[in-house]
């Protein structure tokens, strides 16, 4: 899915085509089609009052939890959480995600478990509705895209009740404080207190 793009943002405005590509190549052994273009496996667990909107694949041993309100263009990978109350627009959850509590994610990649805690979100259009630019460094990548949450790698975790400004990318196997307002590039393997300090981990 990512094959021939530069940067994994480039991906979110194709997530819907792929949704529908792969959806039809799924069996029926593994997983029910329910509704319009929703996919759902038969290990997966689905909270009675979730709802889902299609396009959507909910893959095998993940779990949506009550409440969950999943919008449209959306892959949830294997063994990936989404908890109550979590919302979720056109979004790529890598395998063992988890967002389990009060959180909203859109026009976002997460990476292979990645964890995002009570009540983190991710901001997708600025303020000025301006278009996104990722910022590393002194320099500036024009994205194209008036909607962008955010890239989280591999194995990050975001404290609670953080903000991932537009066009935030955490490098794999990162941390992010709690109550943080992340803007920018933070590298792998780093620990984000707060803006303008950032640490290597040891």
């Amino acid at each position: 899915m990512f094959q021939g793009y530069t940067y994994p943002w480039e991906v979110l405005g194709k997530i819907k085509d792929e949704i529908l590509k792969i959806g039809a190549t799924l069996s029926a052994e593994d997983y029910d089609k329910l509704g319009s273009d929703v996919w759902i496996a038969k290990s997966a667990k689905v909270a009675p009052t979730a709802a889902i909107y299609g396009p959507a694949i909910i893959s095998k041993n993940a779990e949506v939890r009550h409440c969950a309100f999943i919008r449209g263009s959306v892959i949830v990978g294997e063994g990936a959480v989404v908890g109550n109350s979590t919302e979720l627009k056109n979004v790529i959850l890598f395998n063992m995600v988890q967002v389990p509590h009060y959180n909203y994610v859109g026009d976002s990649i997460l990476g292979f478990k990645a964890h995002m805690g009570a009540g983190a979100i991710t901001s997708n259009v600025k303020s000025d509705k301006t278009l996104v630019t990722v910022t590393a460094g002194k320099d500036r990548i024009a994205t194209g895209l008036k909607k962008f949450g955010a890239i989280l790698g591999d194995n990050v975790e975001i404290g609670c009740n953080s903000v991932l400004n537009p066009g935030t990318v955490v490098g794999r196997n990162s941390n992010v404080y709690p109550l943080s307002m992340v803007r920018g590039y933070v590298p792998e393997g780093s620990i984000y207190k707060k803006v303008g300090e950032i640490i290597e981990k040891r």
